[in-house]
């Protein structure tokens, strides 16, 4: 099979559909989808969208917000774009009918997550993801001149002269196909699932990272990954992220005593960043030798069910009761900080390949995503990436790359120099091969250098079989 288009978009979360709804009108357009139009990242997206349009909020506040979370390591301009023009994005959803939840007044109900100063929240019920995702497939998936592809997994990027120009993809059915075009947006999401605890969906699996790197296009800061907090890990049942929103509502984390422990971490309680919060609650864990939970039982249980529908029946069916039960709970890898490197208008270092959302990193984020940050930047980069990729051509400017310690780029490079056999000798055959295992295991919230070690290890005797 063989297509040509003037603009390839390959994913169907929020930036890549965003960026879809920019580009009607402006030419051909195919839209590759690796499943159906609801398997994404943003579809599973339960908290909300945060931006700057409450009374007492501001952007400046938000991107100190950001800033803070992000423990210095974030790109000040990018925050800054994010921030300013982020609400005016955020209201054209509303113009669009994306359902956010109201106050009596009629306007958007504002909620407070972990490390945000004041409600910034939009959201709809428990599913905000799900229905912006509808609300943008509604406004762009069957307009004329847009081409959708489901079930066709991107497997190559084409680059000739330096310069991309299509991708190669193989269908669901096992056909095989190649598109053509003058600009390809990856929107293909994170690589979640190559970590055993995840919040992910079985699509987040890193393809549109690992077909630019294999290509050249130049990638940053992929150590940050950050884990969310509260993860179900009933026995027996699924891992179901419980949104931080519960938290922002009044939840607290608890021991097996049932003592509120967050505040003996961090003055904020359990309304701390996300990398805190986790950090606690494995040293609890480790103090206590006992499990920890989430607690909802000192709230209104009415209130609780009705703004948390989907997170109730899911614990309904786990036999938990959300609004009464202790929920036991435990970290899970959630959100890539890093990713395919970009300016501000979604440009890689090859020209005519864009990135944007969890598959990009524009610097935004830093060591550290602020909760409800992510759809905001897929809305945000989504729109001025399709703008860009529209217009005429320009010279892509990146941020400068940071340099590691000399420490670590000496424990790397000796990672790198071991050979894999003599590192894998003596590890049990199960963990040999189960990848997300071994990243979960030396990879994951707490690292060290020989942990680093073997799981190099493992990951390099995986990828020659």
């Amino acid at each position: 099979m063989e297509l040509q288009a003037d603009f390839i978009v390959v994913g169907g979360g929020i930036a890549g559909l965003r960026a879809l709804a920019s580009l009607v009108g402006r030419g051909d357009i195919l839209l590759l989808t690796k499943a159906g139009p609801a398997e994404s990242n943003t579809g599973y997206a339960q908290g909300g969208i945060a931006a700057a349009i409450g009374p007492d909020d501001s952007p400046e506040l938000h991107l100190a917000d950001t800033l803070a979370a992000g423990a210095g390591l974030c790109d000040r301009a990018a925050v800054d774009l994010l921030v300013h023009e982020g609400p005016r994005y955020v209201r054209e959803l509303v113009e669009w009918g994306v359902p956010f939840d109201r106050d009596p007044d009629g306007e958007p109900a504002l909620a407070r997550e972990g490390a945000h100063s004041v409600r910034r929240v939009l959201h709809a019920r428990d599913v905000t993801g799900r229905e912006i995702a509808r609300t943008l497939w509604q406004r762009g998936g069957g307009a004329a001149g847009v081409r959708v592809l489901h079930d066709a997994l991107a497997t190559t990027i084409d680059v000739v002269g330096g310069e991309c120009r299509g991708v190669r993809f193989v269908c669901g059915d096992g056909r095989t196909g190649v598109a053509h075009a003058r600009a390809v947006l990856l929107a293909t999401g994170g690589a979640g699932r190559v970590f055993r605890e995840t919040t992910n969906p079985a699509v987040a699996t890193g393809d549109g990272l690992a077909m630019a790197y294999r290509c050249g296009a130049r990638v940053s800061d992929l150590e940050f990954v950050q884990f969310h907090p509260t993860v179900l890990s009933a026995p027996g049942a699924a891992r179901f992220l419980l949104s931080e929103a519960l938290r922002g509502e009044g939840a607290r984390l608890v021991n097996a005593d049932g003592d509120a422990f967050m505040t003996r971490y961090d003055p904020a309680g359990d309304l701390a960043q996300r990398d805190v919060v986790a950090t606690a609650m494995v040293r609890e864990q480790m103090r206590t030798g006992r499990a920890v939970y989430l607690s909802l039982a000192h709230l209104d249980a009415g209130r609780v069910r009705a703004r948390f529908p989907t997170i109730a029946q899911v614990c309904a069916s786990a036999g938990l009761d959300l609004a009464k039960d202790a929920l036991p709970v435990s970290p899970a890898a959630h959100y890539m900080c890093g990713g395919v490197d970009t300016d501000l208008e979604g440009r890689t270092s090859i020209p005519g390949l864009f990135a944007a959302g969890e598959v990009a990193c524009t610097g935004v984020h830093g060591a550290n995503r602020l909760a409800s940050n992510s759809l905001l930047e897929g809305l945000v980069v989504g729109a001025r990436a399709a703008d860009a990729m529209a217009a005429p051509p320009v010279p892509v400017r990146l941020r400068p790359l940071r340099v590691a310690p000399a420490e670590a780029q000496d424990t790397a490079a000796a990672a790198s120099a071991t050979h894999a056999d003599d590192m894998v000798r003596g590890l049990a055959d199960d963990v040999v091969a189960d990848v997300p295992a071994a990243m979960w295991e030396g990879a994951g919230l707490v690292r060290d250098a020989e942990g680093l070690r073997r799981t190099l290890a493992v990951v390099g005797a995986a990828s020659r079989r």
